[in-house]
């Protein structure tokens, strides 16, 4: 993947961030320990997380990282980096320590993973930078007062430009100034996303013409699902294809639908179509295990096995442009939404009138309301 051949090897290298590599370089020499974390902001395919690696690389840190949507509790949070936070580093000059998505800490499961965070940011021997797309999440109140906060600003139209002319020369291929602004206009300030546009449309040919544009359909930022299923379809890197949704605006179950409904859209061969279904289904066994028990450590397992398993089950990249389907469950659980909602009402009803649970109520006696409703 070009996001992969292309990104930042020095921090100098980061497209569009010379206020944050400004301040990120002050920082990390007068660091110490006790000192306050980062906190950058901004919105996806910006430069976030590429500047923490490159600075890791750099610098030659050992680069520790974690999403926080996947590690939400205090006890999980410092179980994963709890001790690493104060052990040397055995082959490098320190460590540098990313935890992506901090405002993915929500919901009742989460108590306790700010605080721990808190915890962890005071007594750390290594620095600790923190990433959010959304600075204003009432969340995260606590944890900013221990943080220095650096905005990322969306990758100006002209830098867009720039890179993307840029990764044209080094790939040989033909593209007209005229096609380049357009990806870098239609992008919105996300070089990611326009460098994923630009590889799509180059697969297969050296010269790229406005008529190519079509297969891409216009989209709004938050449609950014479309660039992590090209990611994980894709991609032969395990990483690459797990570190793929960490941007993406929506739950991990959500985008297991959209990785079910699209392998066959992808794969073709028998063997690889079997091999990937057989990673979601894994996936699958983890996502009822946590629902079931809410036994949330096992979301990390699910996340490995649908995005990961999948991508690993193709022996080789298929080269070709993949119109991706929206999923027939979401599609289906919108338009019955309504109707949903009122059998929800009616059930709770009875379950009031009845004295018994609602689960009861939906086994037991809405199956003959809806035979005698049908009769009438």
């Amino acid at each position: 993947m070009w996001t992969e051949k292309y990104s930042p090897k020095k921090i100098v290298d980061v497209v569009g961030q010379s206020k944050a590599i400004e301040e990120i370089e002050t920082w990390i020499k007068s660091w110490k320990s006790g000192k306050k974390a980062l906190l950058f902001h901004g919105p996806p395919g910006v430069g976030k997380t590429s500047l923490v690696i490159a600075l890791g690389r750099e610098k030659n840190l050992d680069l520790i990282e974690l999403n926080a949507s996947n590690y939400r509790t205090a006890f999980q949070i410092n179980e994963v980096i709890g001790k690493s936070i104060k052990q040397m580093s055995l082959f490098k000059n320190g460590k540098i320590f990313l935890i992506d998505e901090i405002d993915g800490l929500t919901g009742r499961e989460d108590r306790g993973g700010v605080s721990e965070l808190i915890k962890i940011i005071k007594e750390s021997n290594y620095p600790i930078v923190l990433t959010t797309n959304n600075i204003w999440d009432q969340n995260i109140r606590s944890l900013k007062e221990h943080c220095q906060i650096i905005e990322f600003k969306k990758i100006s139209y002209w830098d867009m430009i720039k890179r993307l002319q840029y990764i044209c020369n080094q790939e040989n291929i033909t593209c007209s100034s005229d096609i380049i602004k357009i990806l870098a206009k239609r992008s919105e300030g996300d070089l990611r996303s326009a460098m994923n546009d630009l590889e799509t449309l180059s697969r297969d040919r050296n010269e790229i013409t406005l008529d190519n544009l079509e297969s891409l359909s216009q989209r709004e930022r938050e449609e950014n699902i479309f660039d992590v299923l090209k990611i994980i379809f894709k991609t032969k890197s395990a990483t690459a294809a797990k570190l793929s949704i960490n941007n993406v605006d929506k739950d991990p179950e959500e985008i297991f639908t959209w990785i079910e409904q699209n392998i066959i859209n992808e794969y073709e061969k028998p063997e690889e179509i079997a091999k990937a279904y057989d990673a979601i289904s894994k996936a699958d066994l983890f996502r009822s295990r946590i629902k079931i028990k809410q036994e949330y450590k096992f979301l990390k397992y699910m996340i490995d096995m649908m995005t990961s398993g999948v991508a690993l089950s193709k022996k080789e990249m298929y080269r070709k442009f993949s119109r991706y389907r929206y999923p027939d469950k979401i599609k289906t659980l919108g338009s019955t939404k309504k109707e949903r909602e009122e059998d929800n009402l009616m059930i709770q009803e009875l379950s009031n009138n009845l004295h018994c649970s609602t689960k009861k109520v939906k086994t037991h006696f809405m199956p003959y309301l809806r035979t005698w409703n049908s009769k009438i």
